[in-house]
Protein backbone atom coordinates (compact mmCIF):
# COMPACT_ATOMS: atom_id res chain seq x y z
CA UNK A 1 0.00 0.00 0.00
CA UNK A 2 1.56 3.41 -0.63
CA UNK A 3 1.10 6.26 1.61
CA UNK A 4 -0.80 7.86 -1.15
CA UNK A 5 -3.44 5.89 -1.17
CA UNK A 6 -3.02 4.85 2.71
CA UNK A 7 -4.33 8.78 3.20
CA UNK A 8 -6.16 9.36 -0.05
CA UNK A 9 -3.19 12.14 -0.87
CA UNK A 10 -4.29 14.94 -3.21
CA UNK A 11 -1.73 17.54 -4.28
CA UNK A 12 -2.80 20.80 -6.65
CA UNK A 13 -1.76 24.65 -7.09
CA UNK A 14 1.27 25.86 -8.08
CA UNK A 15 4.24 27.72 -5.73
CA UNK A 16 7.94 26.29 -4.39
CA UNK A 17 6.53 25.93 -0.70
CA UNK A 18 3.96 23.64 0.44
CA UNK A 19 0.86 24.39 2.55
CA UNK A 20 -0.64 20.93 3.79
CA UNK A 21 -3.91 21.28 5.75
CA UNK A 22 -5.31 18.62 7.82
CA UNK A 23 -8.57 17.46 9.20
CA UNK A 24 -10.30 17.23 12.59
CA UNK A 25 -12.02 14.60 14.05
CA UNK A 26 -15.06 13.03 11.79
CA UNK A 27 -14.33 15.24 8.93
CA UNK A 28 -12.60 15.16 5.59
CA UNK A 29 -10.11 17.02 3.57
CA UNK A 30 -13.50 18.50 1.59
CA UNK A 31 -13.84 20.59 4.98
CA UNK A 32 -10.54 22.73 3.15
CA UNK A 33 -12.76 23.29 -0.16
CA UNK A 34 -13.29 27.49 1.15
CA UNK A 35 -9.68 27.94 1.84
CA UNK A 36 -7.35 25.92 -0.51
CA UNK A 37 -8.38 28.27 -3.15
CA UNK A 38 -6.87 31.60 -1.57
CA UNK A 39 -3.67 29.80 -1.33
CA UNK A 40 -3.53 27.60 -4.49
CA UNK A 41 -2.54 30.35 -6.93
CA UNK A 42 1.19 30.81 -4.48
CA UNK A 43 1.73 27.62 -2.54
CA UNK A 44 1.48 23.72 -3.86
CA UNK A 45 -0.97 22.40 -1.52
CA UNK A 46 -1.52 19.11 -0.13
CA UNK A 47 -4.51 17.43 0.96
CA UNK A 48 -5.44 13.87 2.93
CA UNK A 49 -7.56 12.21 4.71
CA UNK A 50 -6.62 10.29 8.05
CA UNK A 51 -6.83 6.82 8.22
CA UNK A 52 -10.25 5.92 9.02
CA UNK A 53 -11.65 9.24 6.95
CA UNK A 54 -13.19 9.84 4.03
CA UNK A 55 -11.31 8.33 1.09
CA UNK A 56 -8.37 6.82 3.17
CA UNK A 57 -8.09 2.96 3.12
CA UNK A 58 -9.66 1.76 6.19
CA UNK A 59 -7.76 -1.24 6.15
CA UNK A 60 -4.69 0.50 7.19
CA UNK A 61 -6.55 1.15 10.67
CA UNK A 62 -4.79 0.13 13.45
CA UNK A 63 -6.13 0.06 16.87
CA UNK A 64 -2.79 0.42 18.46
CA UNK A 65 -1.08 2.54 15.69
CA UNK A 66 -3.79 5.09 16.03
CA UNK A 67 -4.31 4.77 20.00
CA UNK A 68 -2.72 7.97 20.35
CA UNK A 69 -1.84 11.20 18.62
CA UNK A 70 1.70 10.28 17.83
CA UNK A 71 0.90 7.61 15.03
CA UNK A 72 -1.27 10.22 13.10
CA UNK A 73 1.59 12.68 13.79
CA UNK A 74 3.71 9.09 12.19
CA UNK A 75 1.55 9.48 8.99
CA UNK A 76 1.77 13.61 8.58
CA UNK A 77 5.61 12.89 8.65
CA UNK A 78 5.45 10.52 5.95
CA UNK A 79 3.06 12.39 3.84
CA UNK A 80 5.22 15.26 3.80
CA UNK A 81 8.51 13.13 2.96
CA UNK A 82 6.73 11.08 0.34
CA UNK A 83 5.83 14.64 -1.58
CA UNK A 84 9.19 16.13 -0.70
CA UNK A 85 8.26 18.84 1.41
CA UNK A 86 10.55 21.00 3.18
CA UNK A 87 10.19 24.46 4.52
CA UNK A 88 6.42 23.75 4.50
CA UNK A 89 3.09 25.82 6.08
CA UNK A 90 1.19 22.78 8.27
CA UNK A 91 -2.73 23.81 8.66
CA UNK A 92 -4.18 21.88 11.77
CA UNK A 93 -8.00 21.71 12.87
CA UNK A 94 -8.58 20.80 15.83
CA UNK A 95 -7.11 17.33 16.95
CA UNK A 96 -4.62 17.47 13.73
CA UNK A 97 -3.37 20.95 15.37
CA UNK A 98 -1.73 18.64 18.32
CA UNK A 99 -1.06 16.20 15.57
CA UNK A 100 1.10 19.18 13.39
CA UNK A 101 3.12 20.22 16.50
CA UNK A 102 3.98 16.62 17.40
CA UNK A 103 4.78 15.79 13.75
CA UNK A 104 6.97 19.24 14.05
CA UNK A 105 8.74 18.59 16.54
CA UNK A 106 10.18 14.91 15.33
CA UNK A 107 10.51 16.07 11.90
CA UNK A 108 10.92 20.07 11.88
CA UNK A 109 12.33 20.21 8.48
CA UNK A 110 9.06 19.97 7.46
CA UNK A 111 7.81 22.90 8.03
CA UNK A 112 8.97 26.73 8.82
CA UNK A 113 5.51 27.30 10.27
CA UNK A 114 2.21 25.93 11.79
CA UNK A 115 -1.44 27.26 11.64
CA UNK A 116 -3.51 25.79 15.20
CA UNK A 117 -6.95 26.13 14.24
CA UNK A 118 -9.21 25.43 17.54
CA UNK A 119 -5.97 23.51 19.16
CA UNK A 120 -6.50 21.75 22.42
CA UNK A 121 -3.31 19.64 24.01
CA UNK A 122 -5.85 18.37 27.03
CA UNK A 123 -9.33 18.55 26.97
CA UNK A 124 -10.15 17.59 30.17
CA UNK A 125 -10.00 19.89 33.39
CA UNK A 126 -7.04 19.35 35.70
CA UNK A 127 -6.00 21.49 38.79
CA UNK A 128 -5.66 25.48 37.60
CA UNK A 129 -6.02 23.98 34.10
CA UNK A 130 -9.39 24.45 32.14
CA UNK A 131 -9.51 22.32 29.92
CA UNK A 132 -13.64 22.54 29.12
CA UNK A 133 -14.42 19.27 30.23
CA UNK A 134 -14.53 17.34 33.96
CA UNK A 135 -13.03 13.79 33.17
CA UNK A 136 -16.81 12.57 34.12
CA UNK A 137 -18.54 14.81 31.63
CA UNK A 138 -15.72 13.36 28.94
CA UNK A 139 -16.78 9.54 29.90
CA UNK A 140 -20.38 10.19 29.85
CA UNK A 141 -19.91 11.82 26.27
CA UNK A 142 -17.89 8.72 25.23
CA UNK A 143 -20.27 6.65 25.99
CA UNK A 144 -23.29 8.19 24.78
CA UNK A 145 -21.06 7.85 21.43
CA UNK A 146 -20.70 4.00 21.92
CA UNK A 147 -24.09 3.69 22.77
CA UNK A 148 -25.41 5.33 19.60
CA UNK A 149 -23.44 7.10 17.10
CA UNK A 150 -25.64 8.32 15.01
CA UNK A 151 -27.75 9.81 18.26
CA UNK A 152 -24.34 11.37 19.42
CA UNK A 153 -23.41 12.67 15.78
CA UNK A 154 -26.96 14.45 15.67
CA UNK A 155 -26.90 15.80 18.84
CA UNK A 156 -23.18 16.73 19.17
CA UNK A 157 -21.86 18.19 15.68
CA UNK A 158 -24.56 21.47 15.35
CA UNK A 159 -23.12 21.96 19.28
CA UNK A 160 -19.47 21.73 17.73
CA UNK A 161 -20.27 23.63 15.04
CA UNK A 162 -21.99 26.56 16.73
CA UNK A 163 -24.21 29.54 14.67
CA UNK A 164 -27.66 27.97 15.71
CA UNK A 165 -28.77 30.45 12.75
CA UNK A 166 -27.34 28.62 10.15
CA UNK A 167 -28.49 25.20 10.81
CA UNK A 168 -26.87 24.03 7.35
CA UNK A 169 -23.43 24.05 8.71
CA UNK A 170 -24.34 22.21 11.79
CA UNK A 171 -26.25 19.69 8.94
CA UNK A 172 -23.11 19.20 7.36
CA UNK A 173 -21.10 18.13 10.21
CA UNK A 174 -23.94 15.78 11.12
CA UNK A 175 -23.99 14.11 7.85
CA UNK A 176 -19.55 14.17 7.98
CA UNK A 177 -19.80 12.41 11.42
CA UNK A 178 -22.31 9.90 10.25
CA UNK A 179 -20.42 9.01 7.19
CA UNK A 180 -17.46 7.85 9.41
CA UNK A 181 -17.00 3.96 10.37
CA UNK A 182 -19.19 3.99 13.90
CA UNK A 183 -15.72 1.81 15.47
CA UNK A 184 -13.16 3.67 14.13
CA UNK A 185 -15.10 7.13 15.69
CA UNK A 186 -15.18 5.67 18.43
CA UNK A 187 -11.89 4.98 18.73
CA UNK A 188 -10.42 7.99 17.38
CA UNK A 189 -13.10 9.85 19.56
CA UNK A 190 -11.08 8.26 22.77
CA UNK A 191 -7.98 8.98 21.17
CA UNK A 192 -8.57 12.45 20.84
CA UNK A 193 -10.04 14.00 24.36
CA UNK A 194 -8.12 11.37 26.42
CA UNK A 195 -5.06 13.22 25.04
CA UNK A 196 -2.87 15.08 26.91
CA UNK A 197 0.03 16.76 25.00
CA UNK A 198 0.55 19.59 27.32
CA UNK A 199 4.39 18.58 28.21
CA UNK A 200 4.84 18.78 24.40
CA UNK A 201 3.95 22.51 23.62
CA UNK A 202 7.58 23.69 25.46
CA UNK A 203 9.17 21.23 22.94
CA UNK A 204 8.22 23.21 19.58
CA UNK A 205 10.28 25.61 17.96
CA UNK A 206 8.43 26.21 14.76
CA UNK A 207 6.33 29.57 14.65
CA UNK A 208 2.75 28.51 15.32
CA UNK A 209 -0.60 30.46 14.57
CA UNK A 210 -3.39 29.68 17.10
CA UNK A 211 -6.63 30.53 15.95
CA UNK A 212 -9.06 30.71 18.84
CA UNK A 213 -12.91 31.12 18.21
CA UNK A 214 -15.31 32.70 20.29
CA UNK A 215 -18.21 30.58 22.01
CA UNK A 216 -16.18 27.11 21.28
CA UNK A 217 -17.55 24.48 23.34
CA UNK A 218 -14.54 22.22 22.12
CA UNK A 219 -11.50 24.50 22.67
CA UNK A 220 -12.65 27.47 24.98
CA UNK A 221 -10.51 30.71 25.01
CA UNK A 222 -8.74 29.78 28.18
CA UNK A 223 -7.21 26.70 26.15
CA UNK A 224 -6.02 28.84 23.22
CA UNK A 225 -4.78 31.18 25.51
CA UNK A 226 -2.35 28.24 27.27
CA UNK A 227 -1.18 27.15 24.26
CA UNK A 228 0.10 30.43 23.09
CA UNK A 229 1.77 31.30 26.54
CA UNK A 230 2.90 27.43 26.66
CA UNK A 231 4.92 27.97 22.87
CA UNK A 232 7.75 29.53 22.49
CA UNK A 233 7.38 30.87 19.01
CA UNK A 234 3.43 31.74 18.86
CA UNK A 235 1.09 34.37 17.63
CA UNK A 236 -2.71 34.35 18.89
CA UNK A 237 -5.63 35.56 16.87
CA UNK A 238 -9.46 35.81 18.94
CA UNK A 239 -11.43 35.44 15.83
CA UNK A 240 -15.45 36.90 15.57
CA UNK A 241 -16.13 33.78 14.14
CA UNK A 242 -18.30 31.32 16.41
CA UNK A 243 -17.73 27.67 16.91
CA UNK A 244 -15.09 24.94 16.61
CA UNK A 245 -15.24 25.46 12.37
CA UNK A 246 -14.13 28.47 11.72
CA UNK A 247 -12.90 26.76 8.11
CA UNK A 248 -16.64 26.29 7.25
CA UNK A 249 -18.42 29.04 8.91
CA UNK A 250 -16.01 31.84 8.39
CA UNK A 251 -13.59 31.07 6.03
CA UNK A 252 -12.45 34.70 4.69
CA UNK A 253 -11.80 35.86 7.72
CA UNK A 254 -9.51 32.74 8.52
CA UNK A 255 -8.05 33.12 5.16
CA UNK A 256 -7.03 36.62 6.10
CA UNK A 257 -5.71 35.63 9.61
CA UNK A 258 -3.88 32.96 8.13
CA UNK A 259 -2.67 35.79 4.87
CA UNK A 260 -1.34 38.08 7.94
CA UNK A 261 0.32 35.69 9.48
CA UNK A 262 2.04 34.06 6.63
CA UNK A 263 3.56 37.97 5.64
CA UNK A 264 4.86 38.25 9.11
CA UNK A 265 6.30 35.17 8.70
CA UNK A 266 7.56 35.80 5.33
CA UNK A 267 6.40 32.99 3.85
CA UNK A 268 3.77 34.34 1.76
Amino acid sequence: MTIERRNNVITRGAGERTMMFAHGFGCDQNMWRFLVPAFEDRFRIVLFDHVGAGGSDLSAYSREKYGCLSGYATDVIEIGRVVDMRGGIFVGHSVSAMIGVLAAIQAPELFDALVLIGPSPCYVNDGDYVGGFSRAELDELLEFLDSNHMGWSAAMAPVIMGNPDRPELGDELTNSFCMTDPEIAKHFARTTFLSDNRADLARLRTPALILQCAEDVIAPQAVGEYVHRALPNSAFVQMRATGHCPNLSAPEETIAAIERFLVEQHLS
